[in-house]
């Protein structure tokens, strides 16, 4: 009965031994400071732009919201949306909230990036709502201006 309290003390020793060479345990991280989410507009490109394209990706838009960015203003300070389309030829049209569309003739080729937007769905921001479709990319403003672009037209209204 000695030896085995010997062996019993042997033991607990060993435990606390361990015990006391053994580092703290790791305390939790304090939790981390919340992080407010930015507003969708925040999250698009440009500070405020939105870009989205056909499927395709011969079609693509930008957005601007009213106020322009810092580095992009609209020509009449309005929300504006310009679209281009690099095939078969490069047309770019561009539309205030204000007025109709125009076809704007440049030499700048930025076509085509953005979020996809596929076929048969909607993409609405600002005054603008556009339908794409295998057919083109059909826009229009709360005004009730708007434009059609495709491979085989662009049309303003």
């Amino acid at each position: 009965m000695l030896q085995h309290m010997k062996h019993s003390i042997a033991a607990a020793l060993l435990v606390f031994a361990l015990a006391a060479c053994s580092p703290p345990a790791a305390e939790a991280p304090p939790p981390a400071a919340e992080t407010p989410t930015p507003a969708a507009d925040e999250q698009t490109a440009g500070g405020g732009q939105a870009m989205f394209m056909a499927p395709s990706g011969n079609i693509a838009c930008v957005y601007t919201p009213a106020g322009g960015t810092d580095v992009y203003q609209t020509a009449d300070g309005a929300a504006e949306l310009s679209c281009d389309r690099n095939e078969p030829e490069y047309v770019r049209i561009v539309m205030s909230e204000l007025g109709a569309a125009q076809i704007v003739p440049t030499d700048e080729r930025s076509c085509c990036s953005g979020e996809v937007i596929p076929y048969g769905e909607r993409w609405i921001d600002g005054p603008f709502i556009c339908d794409v479709s295998e057919a083109g990319v059909r826009c229009s403003s709360t005004e009730g201006h708007g434009f059609t672009l495709s491979r085989t037209q662009a049309d303003v209204r």
